[in-house]
Order: structure tokens, then sequence, then C-alpha cells
């Protein structure tokens, strides 16, 4: 599985590089390796659709660059809208460090005042990661991301699970909370829930396809990596990679989105160029 901070091997011409070299991995591709492989696929498609080597792509919430400066490792141009200065600046040294800080730009903002910052219908790609969550009005908030799409473009959406959060009150042996989350329509366990919106598969395919978009794909994200005694995972031999290879099976099922911590849906405009 990949790791979306490894430098990049050559690939098909000389910006458009694969991240998804073998190497000795952290644990924190646990929680990147299947976001990462599902948006690079898509990037790649969008390249030979478009036979522009360099996309625009906006990572909404994007924090200190996680996805953003390895994307711009491939090549592509990457605005990153973060309300919080702070990871702004984490962002900026990020992507100097990576080199492409010529193709990282960090604006303060957010979705709900996504196009006070930038352009609308501007972008080939747009990342909307761990946000969804937190906007007031979660179909909103996707139609005001998909606005900033191209004619031809894609969305990476990613979002809290709620039959993850229900699972792991559950195992925590919380049992109310973890009723009090299946039932909620928020998917919420209580007054000190930190997470506002929590959601299905069906729910965030059903506000992509309200936006006008078509699901491309569904995977769910960090289903067992939650789950495994991290002690486990580091100290076992070969169990990181082991265990990547198990969510990468598991992340197409439909049987396992309803225990995922994480979903992940890509949309498509109705424009994009299938290749």
């Amino acid at each position: 599985m990949p790791d979306p901070m490894r430098p990049p091997v050559a690939r098909h011409h000389p910006q458009t590089t694969s991240l998804r070299a073998d190497p000795p991995r952290p644990r924190s591709s646990l929680r990147t390796a299947v976001v990462w492989e599902v948006v690079s696929d898509a990037l790649e498609r969008r390249v030979k659709a478009t036979g522009r080597e360099a996309l625009d792509v906006l990572d909404t919430g994007g924090g200190s660059g996680n996805f953003a400066v390895p994307v711009a490792r491939l090549g592509h141009r990457v605005t990153v809208v973060d309300p919080s200065p702070n990871a702004l600046f984490a962002l900026e040294r990020r992507a100097a460090e990576a080199g492409v800080a010529d193709r990282v730009r960090g604006v303060q903002g957010d979705a709900h005042g996504l196009f006070d910052v930038v352009e609308r219908g501007g972008y080939d790609a747009v990342l909307c990661h761990g946000v969804l969550e937190y906007v007031d009005d979660p179909a909103e908030g996707v139609r005001n991301v998909v606005a900033a799409l191209r004619s031809e473009g894609v969305l990476s959406l990613l979002a809290a699970g709620l039959g993850g959060a229900v699972l792991a009150r559950a195992l925590a042996g919380h049992f109310k909370e973890a009723k009090r989350a299946l039932d909620d329509p928020n998917g919420r366990w209580g007054e000190s829930d930190p997470v506002p919106h929590r959601f299905t598969a069906e729910q965030l395919t059903a506000l992509v396809e309200g936006a006008g978009l078509r699901v491309g794909a569904v995977h769910g994200v960090r289903i067992f990596a939650d789950l495994v005694p991290g002690v486990l995972v580091d100290t076992e031999p070969g169990a990181l990679d082991a265990l990547l290879k198990l969510e990468a099976a598991a992340a197409e099922q439909a049987a396992f989105h309803s225990v995922a911590t994480q979903l992940h849906v890509l949309g498509e405009t109705p424009g994009a160029v299938e290749v």
C-alpha cells in the first residue's frame, strides 16, 4: 500500500509520479493509505482525460498538508483552505521542506465562505476530508465544494462513519452511548461528543448525488486499524503490512462500510470522462 509521505518514484511522465512503492511504513499510513490510493488514481485519470500534466486541486480543511504536499509532489498545483493560521504555517514549512512550495498555496478560510477566498468552478479536483462533520448543513457543504469543480472534475469526500463510532463505544463498555449514537439523527453518542455529525455510506452517497455528481467509488477507512491494539502493530513483525493489506481488501466491500471509522466517497461530475 502507498505512503503519501514517501518521495515519489518516476512513472508515466516527469511530473505525474507514483507514491505506491512498498517502503517500511509509519503507523500513520493506516489512516491514509486507502484514501491516497483512490485519490492518486483519480488524479491520474484526470491527467489522461485532460492531457494536462498539472491539475488544479483544492484541499478544503487541508490543514498542514497531509494530502496537499503529496499531491503537489505529483506535479499538481494545490490550494489549501483552512481556518487555522497555525496549520497554514505548518503547511508552508512542510511544502518548503518537500521542495514543492511553488505548487502549494495556503489561504485562511472555511467551507462556508469558500468563494470569498477561492475561485468558483476553478478546480479539476476537490478534497474535502474531515470537514463535513463540522458544518451546520452537510448538504449545503457538499454543494458548496462541488461548485468549486470545473465541468469535468472529481470530489474526494472523507467523513466520520456512524458504525465505527457505535462499535467503538460498545467495545469500550459504553453501551448506552453506543445506543444513543445509533439512534441519534447526527450519530452523536452524547453532549460531550466532539463530532457534530456522523454518516452512513448511504447518507454520504445521497449527499454527493444530491449535489449533482455521480458516485464513482465508496470505501471504508480504518475498518480494523482503530480496533487493533497499538502494541501488536508496533511489536509484531510484519503486522503493520498485513493490517494495511487487510484494510485495503475490506475497504471496497459494502459489508464493512457499516463498521468503518471513516467513509470515503469519490464523486465525479457528469462531464468527467472515463479513461
